[in-house]
């Protein structure tokens, strides 16, 4: 087998799978409960909250647990606009979004707030220019992704963190930060608010958090507790155990995880170059861990399963947008027939360099027999 969708979700790290399984056998007890497995479970969850506080160089105090990134992303974007109405109704938001976040915001435009979409160069960076133009006494709210989750567009935060807060001091910044953990090194001190999951980085499905830094205000109301927990249920030890696990591994040799992701993505780019007709949807802006490319005149479905019947996997787009044209891909290209023909081959430092030899033969075998079908 040959996995290449590393960005729709990652195969859990064994030993982060044992720790998970160790603490639902033995440590099963509720958190908030007086008894010693409560205690103990609530040590546990200690501890790794603290772990993972370290790890992101912030205050246990800013960590909330969440069941997922939307759910983080609901909770930051709603949370935080509801909770400081005060701060005015206007929110900017980034057109290089996971679909998800357009959701969340069409539901708050339904309730009166006034929504902008800031615009994005050719190279897939933020349109600084615009973005200040944009910002305004009433924003309460500018939402941008730190990684695009189709062609990998990488957002400088510090700088747009910067642009924010002199505009407006007290806009809050939020960035779903979801592709770029265990990826890239991102400083959350640039943001106030970030949502990320452990599925993402090798950690189990179920368990993410948004960070939610100490100056910025979300009513307990809203979040069902004031304390680190997850949303308005029992805390899911096994689970933020195992995430704590997830990061610290993911984090590791981040640089030199990195590298050998670059060397992978290369090699790809360098084969396909031999076709005139494959775009390779790369920017300056992205990261090597998501390689988007179109195949005019070709499903991307077709090929997809066709790649399926070989074992080897890849997506479309995102997966939480099946069978719609990339946005992301009309965005940069202004194409429509690229954006409904792209895939996205999406890397990771697990990924050997036999995978792609098989990657690229079986490519190379399925792209002729179909293109010699439309001839």
């Amino acid at each position: 087998m040959v996995y290449l969708d590393y960005s729709a979700t990652t195969k859990i790290n064994e030993d982060v799978l044992d720790s998970y399984i160790t603490v639902s056998k033995e440590f099963f007890g509720n958190p908030n409960s007086l008894h010693k497995l409560g205690v103990k479970s609530k040590e546990l969850l200690n501890e790794a909250t603290k772990q993972i506080a370290n790890l992101l160089k912030i205050n246990e105090s800013e960590i909330i647990y969440t069941s997922s990134a939307t759910q983080a992303n609901n909770l930051a974007v709603i949370g935080s606009c509801l909770s400081n109405e005060n701060l005015g109704n206007h929110i900017i938001i980034s057109r290089l979004e996971h679909p998800s976040m357009y959701n969340i915001v069409n539901f708050l435009e339904k309730k009166g707030y006034e929504i902008d979409y800031v615009n994005n160069t050719d190279e897939g960076f933020i349109d600084f220019d615009h973005l200040k133009s944009l910002i305004k006494k009433t924003t309460v709210l500018v939402t941008i992704c730190a990684i695009n989750s189709e062609v990998g567009c990488r957002q400088p935060l510090k700088t747009i963190r910067q642009v924010i807060k002199k505009e407006n001091p007290k806009t809050i910044f939020h960035s779903d930060i979801t592709q770029g953990i265990g990826k890239i090194n991102i400083n959350l001190s640039d943001v106030d608010l970030a949502s990320c999951s452990a599925h993402k980085f090798y950690g189990p499905l179920g368990i993410g958090l948004l960070y939610k830094s100490n100056d910025i205000k979300i009513n307990p109301s809203v979040i069902g507790s004031d304390e680190t927990q997850i949303i308005s249920q029992t805390p899911a030890t096994p689970l933020i155990v195992a995430m704590s696990k997830a990061l610290r591994i993911s984090l590791h040799e981040l640089a030199k995880k990195e590298e050998i992701v670059e060397k992978l993505n290369e090699k790809i780019c360098n084969h396909l170059l031999k076709y005139e007709n494959i775009k390779i949807n790369k920017v300056k802006s992205s990261i090597p861990h998501i390689l988007n490319i179109s195949l005019p005149g070709i499903r991307p479905e077709t090929f997809i399963h066709a790649l399926e019947e070989e074992e080897i996997f890849v997506s479309s787009n995102t997966a939480c947008s099946k069978g719609k044209p990339s946005p992301t891909v009309f965005l940069l290209t202004q194409s429509k027939e690229l954006a409904l023909s792209s895939i996205r081959i999406s890397l990771s430092y697990l990924t050997t360099n036999d995978e792609i030899n098989n990657f690229l033969f079986h490519f190379d075998k399925i792209y002729n027999q179909l293109t010699s079908l439309e001839e």
